[in-house]
């Protein structure tokens, strides 16, 4: 994209951690690459707060972490100071307090509003008007997620566009990780073994019980299975639980390794990834990185995964359930030669339409139209 710098600003108030700080985060970063300044406006408590200084992007901590008056009074004192050209809301609270912020004064920034989950919207007047006349244009992850919200909210259906979360292709390649034997050593998993993964923040909604599940019903059949548990979060103790409830024999295969910060070496340890989601999914990160590293994929068709995996990269199975889970990992357990042909469709499918270079396209784009848009 060429035309004038721009200063963006992202608000999230969230003081959680996952695919969605994740993107905020690539995406800053990608812009600044471009030569836009780009400022992320967080609470000091927030881990974002934190990885953006630690990633050099320019970030400043403003008490927003919920709806009260002394957040909406810092935020419309900063950008009545920093005037920046558009600014990029990403959570409930955020994006009220942006828009109060700016209701009542003189300055006439533009706000943009990303969804990043499928979690249902109100169907509400208030929200019919922050998404709608409120806002230049609403962002989501996935077409699926964009033609919900145009459904429930009315929206006109230019006033919202899909631009999934896009990723560094130089980072997540088979060239860049370790090779197989070495990431694994890493991990403490056997050579020889058959290895399913997953990465993923621990949230109930990601599917991490269905997946125990599923490995100990494929455990009897495959004695060389292994399970990979990238990610931590507000579950981490629940599996702990649930793992040492295994049988003997099992228990020690599964690997509950917590936050990495090489999540490509992780992948290259693996041979299936597997996401059984049953809620709120844009179109995930993991999944992408996974295909990108020529993992083939079992997940389910919740939020936007099904624009995503599709039978050249792997399986999508009913959420919630165990057994339809284990027999499409079994399918790939026992035939590597699928496992290598679903692995390339992946890779295919992501270079294509999930590249780095395609989301900070589309976002520019929204920027520059939310600008000069009345």
């Amino acid at each position: 994209m060429t035309g004038a710098k721009l200063h963006i600003v992202h608000t999230e108030n969230s003081c959680g951690w996952g695919g969605q700080e994740i993107r905020i985060l690539t995406e800053s970063a990608g812009m600044i690459a471009r030569g836009h300044n780009v400022t992320i406006l967080c609470p000091f408590e927030a881990r974002i707060y934190s990885e953006a200084q630690k990633r050099g992007i320019p970030v400043v901590a403003l008490p927003i972490a919920r709806k009260n008056l002394t957040g909406l009074l810092a935020l419309r004192r900063w950008l009545a100071q920093h005037r920046p050209d558009v600014v990029n809301t990403h959570s409930s609270t955020d994006s009220w307090l942006t828009l109060l912020a700016l209701l009542f004064s003189a300055n006439t920034i533009p706000v943009v509003r990303t969804r990043h989950i499928s979690a249902p919207v109100s169907q509400t007047l208030p929200n019919r008007w922050l998404y709608g006349r409120a806002i230049r244009q609403v962002v989501t992850t996935g077409e699926a997620l964009r033609l919900d919200l145009i459904e429930r909210l009315r929206l006109p259906p230019d006033h919202a566009v899909s631009i999934p979360t896009g990723i560094d292709l130089t980072r997540y390649n088979r060239s860049s990780a370790l090779p197989s034997a070495a990431a694994r050593a890493t991990f403490g998993i056997a050579p020889q073994a058959r290895v399913v993964g997953i990465a993923a923040t621990l949230r109930s909604w990601k599917g991490h019980d269905y997946l125990l599940d599923a490995v100990a019903l494929l455990y009897p059949d495959f004695p060389d299975l292994e399970l990979l548990i990238v990610g931590d979060g507000p579950r981490r103790e629940h599996l702990e639980t649930r793992i040492q409830a295994l049988a003997p024999g099992l228990r020690e295969k599964i690997h509950l390794v917590g936050h990495r910060d090489d999540v490509e070496n992780a992948l290259a340890a693996m041979d299936i990834f597997a996401l059984p989601s049953y809620a709120n999914e844009g179109v995930p990160q993991a999944l992408m990185q996974a295909m990108a590293m020529e993992l083939p994929v079992v997940s389910t068709a919740v939020g936007a995964i099904g624009e995503l995996v599709d039978e050249t990269s792997g399986f999508l199975v009913a959420p919630k359930e165990a057994a339809p889970l284990a027999q499409a990992l079994a399918r790939l357990l026992a035939d590597a030669a699928l496992r290598e042909k679903l692995g390339q469709g992946g890779k295919q499918t992501v270079e294509k339409r999930y590249s780095l270079e395609r989301m900070l396209d589309g976002m520019e784009a929204v920027f520059r139209l939310a600008i000069v848009r009345p």
